[in-house]
């Protein structure tokens, strides 16, 4: 998700000050992707050169106040309506740290592996723990964001797990010769050897 379409969204539903819409976009995504007050204003910025955005005055403590544009109104709309395309999405670092793994010599591919599965079934665990610790009923839309984002922090470790788990069968039938390299012969060893 961009920070510019989820402060769009936000102020969608109403003028709102910096720290306001970091407070709300944190809480809407149960803080899985905090922002510093520098993205915000950054953001905003860049919303306002492009008509996104027009700033409405201050609140009585002095902070800017931001209202969407029709403009805006538009662009977070058209952001809602559109699929994410996987392109779309940042580079996989795991997929490309197997990838290297594969083809760097001397890399024990199956213990990368199997260190990050047992990364992944942790993390499994303590968001299984918190959804069981959450409330069944939400009681907010702020419950209601919360749990959609820890379900699909879920479903995407136990695909995950899963896509690991086909990896590390894949190592073992493509490439046997994948072992870990034979540990360096002692120096001590050839010495006794040559007595």
């Amino acid at each position: 998700m961009s920070i510019r379409h989820g402060l769009l969204a936000l102020l969608s539903q109403g003028p709102r000050y910096g720290y306001q819409l970091r407070a709300e976009f944190e809480s809407s995504t149960g803080a899985t992707w905090p922002l510093n007050i520098g993205q915000v204003y950054s953001t905003l910025s860049r919303l306002e050169r492009d008509e996104m955005v027009t700033r409405v005055g201050a609140d009585d403590e002095g902070r800017f106040v931001y209202r969407i544009t029709p403009a805006g109104e538009t662009d977070v709309r058209r952001w809602f309506a559109t699929p994410i395309a996987r392109a779309d999405r940042p580079r996989d670092e795991l997929a490309i740290k197997l990838a290297m793994a594969v083809t760097t010599p001397g890399v024990d591919v199956r213990q990368v592996v199997q260190t990050q599965r047992t990364a992944s079934l942790r993390t499994l665990q303590d968001l299984t723990r918190l959804k069981a610790d959450a409330p069944a009923t939400p009681t907010d839309q702020g419950d209601t964001a919360w749990r959609l984002v820890l379900e699909s922090m879920i479903f995407q470790t136990e695909a995950e797990v899963r896509w690991l788990d086909h990896c590390e069968s894949y190592v073992v039938r493509a490439l046997p010769a994948s072992a870990p390299p034979a540990p360096a012969p002692d120096p001590a060893d050839n010495e006794e050897a040559h007595r």
